[in-house]
């Protein structure tokens, strides 16, 4: 039976073609939820939402996720102390990979992700190399956001208190400070809370005294 088909038909390939305007395949993701397609060329992208990456079918660059998780992007945990220099690393791995300047030849849709990237990127790594950003980061993924203006009173013990803080966190030996506020954060939001609204009182304070103009 099978020799006479292979006979009738002389071993030919068959290939099953799609009509034009049928439906596609439905492309499914976790939980069965329907799966991002690449906006190039239709394919069914991965999984690792928010981080960036290109299409596994036409090597198109896809748009940055809505809200990307910084820690993931950076490939850091979600952690208080971050490694300095590994964060400088793969900031520099991913603006190699993904600075405009090596998309100029690109589509222009192409071309304007790469800036939403390169964006992304810088934001990611200023947030988490900063201690100040990088909790106040932290208490954001917790549902905990400081108010515009702190409660605190800036009498003369408040001010001490968040120089001396600060004092710590600038020094090149700071774990003690650092495993207070990765303890508060893990533990007791609300205190982190505060502690952090000290420490962006004090940079607000810094950063008025930087920028008042002094008269000639």
């Amino acid at each position: 039976m099978q020799a006479a088909l292979r006979r009738r038909f002389g071993g030919a390939r068959w290939v099953l073609r799609v009509p034009e305007g049928a439906p596609r395949p439905r492309c499914l993701g976790p939980g069965s939820a329907p799966a991002p397609r690449c906006w190039s060329c239709g394919s069914c992208l991965p999984g690792a939402e928010g981080l960036p990456h290109f299409c596994p079918g036409c090597r198109a660059l896809q748009p940055p996720g809505p809200r990307p998780d910084l820690f993931r992007l950076m490939d850091c945990d979600r952690s208080f102390r971050v490694d300095a220099q590994q964060l400088q690393r793969r900031f520099r791995s991913l603006q190699r990979a993904l600075h405009p300047d090596r998309f100029g030849r690109r589509p222009p849709k192409e071309q304007h992700y790469s800036q939403q990237h390169s964006s992304l990127i810088n934001k990611a790594y200023q947030t988490l190399l900063n201690p100040l950003s990088r909790g106040l980061y932290l208490l954001e993924l917790n549902g905990v956001e400081l108010a515009q203006e702190t409660d605190c009173d800036a009498d003369s013990a408040f001010l001490t208190e968040i120089m001396e803080i600060n004092e710590k966190l600038a020094e090149p030996k700071s774990e003690d400070i650092l495993e207070e506020i990765e303890t508060l954060i893990k533990d007791d939001l609300q205190e982190a809370k505060k502690l952090l609204a000290k420490m962006k009182y004090f940079a607000n304070l810094e950063d008025k005294l930087k920028n008042k103009k002094i008269p000639s």
